[in-house]
């Protein structure tokens, strides 16, 4: 979606779509054999959960995932299979708050997070003038930037519901 300049993409904490089965190897499956991982039957399941979702989830909800998948999967290797990830630069950890890591695809492209507080909602969005100011400050500062991640947390702002037709009358005037 384009607004303002900003490309952005909603997600809801549970969105994801079910991995399907019997289709060729999954993006982050791919990365794993490119740097040399060994893919075993559960590995390459996880691989196809993250893949596959369109939120960011935390380790708890690719378990979730997985186990409706395969009963057999247990929590201790989805928690290698991602930490394993994150080490080979395949998943990057996010810190969104509620005191769990949520996890992006490395490879998903550049792009920042606007996060609701209310509901934990994020946000994608890249900005063509945020990059450039970025750019700008870092040079007013002395540095040449070499990478940025931006994080903003907030609340929806409430709709002002319209006033009531009796409050709107001006003084003096009869009814």
């Amino acid at each position: 979606m384009t607004e303002r300049g900003f490309n952005h993409r909603m997600e809801s904490r549970t969105q994801a779509r079910p991995p399907t089965r019997g289709h060729s190897p999954s993006r982050i499956e791919e990365l794993c054999i490119e740097r040399g991982l060994k893919m075993t039957g559960q590995r390459r399941l996880i691989a196809r959960v993250l893949s596959e979702a369109e939120d960011h989830p935390d380790v708890e909800d690719v378990y979730r995932r997985a186990l409706a998948l395969d009963n057999k999967v247990s929590i201790a290797t989805v928690y290698r299979t991602v930490r394993l990830l994150e080490e080979k630069g395949i998943l990057e950890r996010r810190d969104f708050g509620g005191g769990r890591a949520r996890y992006d695809p490395a490879d998903r492209g550049h792009h920042h997070h606007l996060i609701d507080v209310d509901t934990g909602k994020v946000i994608e969005f890249a900005d063509p003038e945020f990059e450039a100011l970025a750019q700008i400050l870092a040079r007013r500062l002395g540095f040449t930037l070499v990478g940025q991640r931006l994080e903003l947390f907030g609340r929806r702002e409430e709709p002002v519901a319209p006033e009531p037709a009796a409050r709107r009358r001006k003084p003096g005037r009869d009814a």
